[in-house]
């Protein structure tokens, strides 16, 4: 019997990521706005998340987020479908000496039903996008009530349909990019160490239809809508006056129409009703 599509798009981005595991760090650490981002994730979250939270972590890549929430006095059930991705966290926290504050678990986040520690968690979180790299996102949110206390709280870094530094390509005469996002229904083709995987954009307005009944909207903020996405290597340390700049007004309007809504990624919370 042959896999469905959606499973055969998982195990592609599965081996993808797991070539990619032992540089990933390598790769991204050093980057001015990577770090940027980072930080404003963190910020984020740290509006929200009460003090000695239990964290499901979905698409958790090398594990440096879930480090980050053991330092912060919080204990993180680390997913992810990349075995590569899995080892490197483990090493990590091994090295760091977390094993009694981070677990992890080789599973997809479109089987959370089947996750080994079937239990109640404060806060559900999933950053860079790895959300993107389904076309089941529907099914994914409609599985958080299950796994949440009432008044726990959900945190999500998503690529939306229209990224305005992507559009201004246009400009340059780069239709296909330009547009990808907007015709991406069937999902568009991304490539990572000579790997091919479909992903698929996804606005907020998505993410609120479809968790609408259990959960309440708390904040929605636009990420790189000013400050130039991570993939425009270096423009942080070539270019740090205007870097600074941008990201002073995007700081400012964060949160404002449209900026919340335009940029590479959006940063979108929940709270699960009473």
């Amino acid at each position: 019997m042959s896999l469905p599509l959606h499973h055969i798009n998982e195990e592609q981005a599965a081996v993808a990521f797991s070539k990619q595991a032992a540089q990933f760090d390598a790769l991204y650490s050093g980057d001015t706005i990577i770090r940027y981002k980072r930080e404003r994730i963190r910020n984020h979250v740290q509006q929200f998340i009460l003090p000695a939270s239990e964290v499901l972590e979905l698409n958790s890549g090398t594990g440096e987020d879930a480090i980050w929430f053991a330092h912060q006095g919080h204990t993180v059930h680390a997913t992810d479908i990349s075995k590569g991705m899995q080892e490197q966290l483990q090493q990590k926290v091994r090295a760091a000496n977390l094993q009694l504050q981070v677990t992890n678990e080789l599973i997809s986040f479109t089987q959370l039903h089947c996750l080994q520690q079937q239990k109640k968690y404060d806060y559900i979180f999933s950053n860079f996008a790895g959300l993107n790299c389904t076309g089941e996102l529907d099914k994914v949110l409609q599985s958080f009530s299950a796994l949440l206390h009432p008044g726990g709280k959900i945190t999500l870094v998503i690529l939306p349909k229209f990224c305005l530094w992507e559009f201004l390509l246009l400009f340059k005469g780069q239709f296909k990019t330009a547009f990808r996002r907007l015709f991406s229904s069937k999902g568009v083709t991304a490539h990572v160490e000579g790997e091919y995987f479909n992903c698929w954009y996804y606005n907020p307005s998505f993410v609120m239809r479809h968790l609408q009944n259990d959960f309440e909207l708390l904040t929605v903020e636009g990420l790189c809508t000013l400050v130039p996405p991570s993939y425009i290597e270096g423009f942080g340390e070539k270019h740090s006056s205007v870097y600074n700049f941008l990201r002073n007004k995007e700081d400012k309007w964060k949160c404002k129409w449209p900026w919340k809504f335009i940029g590479d990624y959006y940063i979108i919370s929940f709270k699960k009703k009473k």
